[in-house]
């Protein structure tokens, strides 16, 4: 858990002042519905109690000075070259940010520049959408320094712009979403296409349940091949189709999908089209069942993953394995894949016998050590006390 004083003491030394304002923005898990974002289909995902945070200062000046824990130096920028600007490493998100309001309201001629301080405690690259943290808090911070007026998921499709065109990963939209419109203890079901969003509560406490990560330490990263691969044969399969979108097939669809494509894509469009149905199933028994219904959804999600999608990894199926194996009603991996991380609905009486099963078998298996821990659902992305205990 980062602590304010922290943050409060780096932007002081970065910066020589403190902070006018500080903003959380969560990172997430998905619950269910991995890869549909992007197919106009439906997605579950909630905010988790690990964020990023940023504090921020306006300028006199058009100047930029950005500082993190996740790498050392002061970046320099400003608000002039933010437009057609390629900034490369951790900057580009809160300036791919700052860049892509350009877009949406902001005038740049007319804004004061920045510094800002970024802390996190989301663990890049395991699937838990730490540059959505990022891009969550930085849009926040903007919209308020700059007296935008921008409602959140107007500042999700900023996020979104900032990680497809300066960072140069395809993601969809659900990664923002989540951090950016979540409630305590409950799921956001958006709907791609038209970015409707529903609050669904999911009750774990009452149910007696827990939310275990596991953190396979195997790390992953969109801006790489995988996923663009990905997404090209989900395009690929809805033009032969004769669809905008897979989103718009059904399971009945799935016969003329076999015989239309070649096997590749058939599975990469079987994978999308019944997960977009696990993803409504879900919705469906947590309104009327509750969290101790869904289990089976979950396992059907990682088996459509490893074995349609092929995004899974020996580490995330392990995980999963031992996690079922040892008392979780459903587990699946969660992300984009190909590393990452996979999540385990555990009662709470079994939380620590899950825990060292998987330590256990990632050691008799010689993998790196994982990464386990609890995340519970929480508010989306805000404006913080900066003075308070802790975050």
């Amino acid at each position: 858990m980062i602590q304010p004083h922290a943050l409060d003491q780096a932007f002081r030394h970065a910066f020589g002042a403190q902070p006018t304002a500080t903003f959380r923005g969560p990172g997430r898990v998905n619950l269910i519905g991995e890869h549909t974002d992007y197919n106009e289909g439906f997605v579950l995902p909630f905010a988790i109690d690990r964020a990023a945070f940023a504090a921020i200062r306006p300028r006199r000046d058009r100047r930029i000075r950005l500082v993190t824990d996740f790498a050392p130096g002061l970046v320099e920028s400003d608000v002039d070259s933010l437009v057609g600007g390629r900034p490369t490493g951790w900057a580009g998100y809160p300036l791919g940010v700052a860049a892509a309001l350009d877009r949406f309201g902001a005038d740049l001629g007319r804004v004061p520049g920045f510094d800002i301080a970024l802390v996190s405690d989301v663990p890049v690259g395991a699937g838990l959408s730490s540059s959505a943290a990022i891009e969550s808090a930085v849009a926040m911070a903007l919209n308020g320094l700059w007296e935008l007026g921008l409602d959140r998921s107007t500042l999700a499709r900023v996020g979104q712009w900032a990680e497809n065109v300066v960072v140069g990963a395809p993601t969809g939209i659900m990664d923002q979403s989540a951090s950016l419109l979540g409630e305590q203890d409950a799921a956001v079901f958006l709907d791609c296409r038209s970015l409707v969003a529903e609050i669904v509560p999911l009750g774990l406490a009452e149910a007696g349940l827990e939310v275990m990560v596991v953190d396979t330490r195997v790390s992953h990263a969109h801006a790489d091949g995988g996923y663009g691969e990905r997404r090209r044969q989900c395009e690929v399969g809805a033009a032969a189709l004769g669809v905008r979108a897979l989103r718009d097939l059904t399971l009945a669809d799935l016969p003329r999908a076999r015989a239309a494509l070649d096997d590749v894509v058939f599975r990469r469009v079987r994978h999308v089209v019944s997960e977009d149905a696990r993803v409504l199933e879900t919705v469906h028994r947590l309104r009327v069942e509750g969290p101790t219904a869904i289990g089976d959804l979950l396992d059907a999600s990682h088996a459509s993953m490893r074995d349609d999608f092929a995004i899974s990894t020996p580490e995330l199926d392990l995980a999963v394995e031992t996690a079922r194996a040892h008392g979780a009603l459903g587990a699946r991996m969660t992300g984009g894949g190909f590393g990452g991380s996979a999540i385990a609905l555990v009662p709470s009486s079994l939380t620590d016998t899950a825990t060292e099963a998987v330590q256990d078998a990632f050691a008799r298996a010689g993998f790196d050590r994982p990464g386990v821990f609890l995340v519970m659902a929480s508010a989306g992305a805000c404006e913080i006390d900066p003075f308070g205990e802790a975050w």
